[in-house]
């Protein structure tokens, strides 16, 4: 019944898709902190958010993994909250919580039923007002994200590909390493070091919180006042403005993972920020080519000659600049350089010929089916409104315009940003080794 469903979206028309309107309320606090109230009695829940301005690239190069680490210390505890006792606290109220950390900002949440609002406006302001920095907490947490690494990415097959791509598409920039950071420089550090990074960055005028679900907006504006109105501001935070220099020929580089036994041939090129209109037409060049079994270098060289065992290709767009990456996995022994050629050659027909108008139609309905998707959810409402304001110059309203940005790129606008960005003179080549 699933896949009948999935193929009748398929067929249908693009734009026939109708996105609900997300309503919501937003002002600011005294202190700077941004509030966003979205309401929806569908069900009673409530989703409490908080998104800090603060992800890896704001970072010390000496210091990297700061802000990966703090997801994690900042629950530990506070001064009324005892060490151990924050998740505790949340799953005896019937709510879920968690955190993740990219390049750029940093999202802390928790899920609740919707009588206990005010548990998680007190567990986020207790977070931002005055939580327990200290030497067990940093030496706990220091050990819970060194397990974090060897699972996710020293013991995991693939784990380090991002950061074997990022280190060589990006020079001056600090998105060069990625959020997990340097377990020596987590191990250097100092704990005024960790201080001071808490007093720079987790201050009210560096975060927005949403909260979305069933909720009355005049009630909670009182609690959101409550607790957060006396956290006094910070200082206005600096954000990074490094310029890379514009890649002129092809870059390649090996790198060894002892965890695989198949190799993998990897491509990056850097691409705009999150915030141009070309990152959509990229979004919609990498569904041709590897949205499905349907897209065209699945149908090549999964399906037709059946030398590869995966193949994928995606727009990673973040704040400053994007990485568009694309892998091939070779079937038996095909060498990685005809992965890269069947690669490339679907690369260049994109840059060469217009993709027909039923394959144009496919792609927009699989973006308009994953964009409703996620905004069917409380959490996924909260996380799209809080990227709106932190990401588009404080266009909170994003979220409403973001499917009309897509169904505004015409397949001309693919060829382009395919000619523009996807050239071999400006790219990475890694190819990704077992490790003798």
């Amino acid at each position: 019944m699933m896949k009948m469903k999935w193929l009748l979206c398929m067929l249908l028309p693009a734009g026939v898709i109708h996105a609900q309107k997300v309503s919501f309320t937003e002002y600011d606090l005294k202190n700077g902190l941004h509030v966003v109230l979205h309401q929806d009695k569908s069900a009673p829940v409530v989703a409490v958010s908080v998104m800090y301005h603060v992800g890896s690239k704001d970072e010390n190069p000496e210091r990297t993994g700061f802000a990966h680490f703090f997801e994690h210390l900042l629950f530990e505890g506070s001064e009324n909250i005892k060490r151990g006792e924050f998740m505790k606290i949340v799953s005896s109220n019937g709510g879920q919580n968690n955190a993740n950390t990219t390049q750029d900002r940093t999202f802390y949440y928790e899920l609740f039923p919707s009588n206990q609002l005010e548990t998680g406006l007190w567990l986020e302001s207790e977070r931002m007002m005055h939580p327990v920095i200290n030497e067990i907490g940093v030496k706990t947490q220091n050990e819970v994200v060194k397990e974090e690494k060897r699972m996710r990415v020293d013991n995991q097959p693939y784990g380090n590909f991002l950061n074997a791509v990022m280190k060589k598409l990006f020079v001056k920039h600090p998105y060069t390493w990625v959020p997990i950071g340097s377990m020596e420089h987590l191990d250097a550090a100092t704990l005024q070091e960790f201080i001071a990074f808490f007093k720079k960055y987790y201050v009210p005028n560096n975060a927005v919180m949403v909260i979305a679900g069933d909720i009355e907006i005049e009630k909670t504006k009182t609690l959101v006042e409550n607790y957060f109105g006396e956290i006094p501001a910070g200082a206005p935070v600096e954000k990074v403005n490094i310029k890379e220099d514009a890649i002129t020929s092809e870059i390649i580089d090996t790198a060894y993972d002892p965890n695989i036994q198949i190799p993998a041939i990897m491509t990056a090129y850097r691409t705009p920020g999150m915030t141009s209109k070309e990152v959509a037409a990229l979004e919609l060049a990498s569904r041709v080519l590897s949205g499905g079994q349907s897209s065209r270098m699945y149908k090549k060289m999964v399906d037709d000659k059946k030398n590869t065992l995966q193949v994928g290709c995606f727009n990673y767009a973040l704040e400053d600049y994007g990485a568009y990456i694309s892998y091939a996995l070779p079937n038996g022994s095909t060498p990685l350089d005809t992965l890269l050629n069947d690669m490339d050659v679907e690369i260049v027909k994109l840059q060469q010929e217009l993709i027909s108008e039923i394959d144009f139609t496919k792609i927009r309905n699989q973006y308009e089916n994953e964009y409703i998707g996620k905004n069917a959810k409380m959490l996924g409402i909260a996380e799209n409104l809080a990227d709106g304001y932190t990401f588009f110059n404080k266009n909170t309203n994003h979220i409403n315009e973001e499917l009309e940005e897509v169904r505004k790129v015409t397949r001309e606008d693919i060829q382009t940003v395919s000619k523009k960005y996807l050239n071999k003179n400006q790219r990475v080549v890694v190819y990704y080794l077992p490790k003798k």
